[in-house]
């Protein structure tokens, strides 16, 4: 399936599909979900590049849609890592290229994706009623902590890549799922074209008024808290569970390995907006910055940071 494709390596071997590139091994997942997945009304698609706050959209979601299935002291969140609750469509559903586990046993459906718009399923994008919520994060720090994930991880996929070179590759966008401004552009557009089908999210908001996006959020998708529900509490319950600290804690999301031996503790580091200033030198930061005005001028879009 992919020897057509061009070619590339950073931190993976990587392949260009629908102008972005994807790790190789990932190919059938994502043309069997682009091409097989059938939207169904009410699901709900978390997209995101890798490093973005996927695990953070994925626990404030579920928490959000199953509230009157659990209450926040019992929510599966305590016991269940993110990642097994929201399951991805290229990585669990499809991985194979055949479909699985598509059968939620409760109603709205969730699924996640690291996968571009262009790469979107058409039913999702055609369905009337099937939301996406896009969580974007700074690039700068979306770098760092994509090269954190792997190298603190000590995984097989850093092959004496320096963080300069593979600086480099994100910078001209031979990235796993990149270029980031394609990526975030192609989302961004649409939820200004479609505001009551795609809602875009930043991390840095999410971090700086947890509460108040996450009423936005719930009203996005259809489950609005109630007065009743504010007045008791629930909203900051439910930001509480889900904070980075409080997954990071739990014995879940500390111990054992994910696909390809990724440890769990790898999926929650610090989540600080603005960490890149402890890691990248002052040209790094001015060439990433310039870049990113560059991509992103006239778009609207404008990154947060400290």
């Amino acid at each position: 399936m992919t020897d057509h494709l061009p070619k590339e390596n950073c931190y993976a071997p990587l392949c260009k599909y629908d102008d972005t590139w994807y790790p190789s091994y990932l190919i059938p997942g994502v043309v069997a979900s682009k091409q097989l997945f059938k939207a169904e009304e009410g699901d709900i698609i978390l997209a995101s590049l890798p490093k973005s706050g996927t695990t953070w959209l994925k626990a404030l979601t579920f928490s959000i849609v199953n509230r009157n299935r659990f209450k926040p002291q019992d929510s599966p969140l305590l016991t269940t890592q993110p990642h097994d609750l929201v399951l991805g469509l290229e990585f669990e559903h499809f991985r194979d290229g055949v479909p699985q586990n598509l059968d939620q046993p409760s109603r709205p459906r969730i699924f996640a994706t690291h996968v571009s718009h262009a790469s979107l399923s058409d039913s999702i994008k055609a369905s009337n009623n099937c939301r996406i919520v896009y969580v974007c994060r700074n690039p700068l720090d979306n770098f760092m902590s994509y090269w954190h994930f792997f190298s603190s991880s000590k995984s097989q996929y850093i092959q004496g890549e320096t963080i300069e070179e593979l600086f480099v590759k994100y910078c001209k966008g031979v990235h796993p799922y990149c270029p980031f401004w394609s990526h975030n552009l192609e989302y961004w557009k649409a939820s200004l074209e479609k505001p009551e089908k795609v809602l875009f999210l930043t991390y840095e908001d999410l971090k700086e008024d947890t509460v108040s996006q996450l009423k936005r959020l719930a009203l996005f998708l259809g489950f609005p808290f109630t007065e009743e529900e504010e007045a008791q509490g629930l909203v900051e319950e439910i930001s509480m569970v889900c904070s980075l600290g409080n997954l990071k804690s739990l014995e879940v999301n500390q111990n054992g390995v994910r696909d390809h031996g990724m440890p769990v503790s790898s999926y929650f580091r610090k989540g600080e907006v603005g960490d890149y200033i402890n890691h990248l030198t002052p040209s790094m930061v001015e060439t990433l910055n310039k870049l990113t005005h560059e991509k992103f001028a006239g778009s609207g879009l404008v990154f947060k940071s400290k």
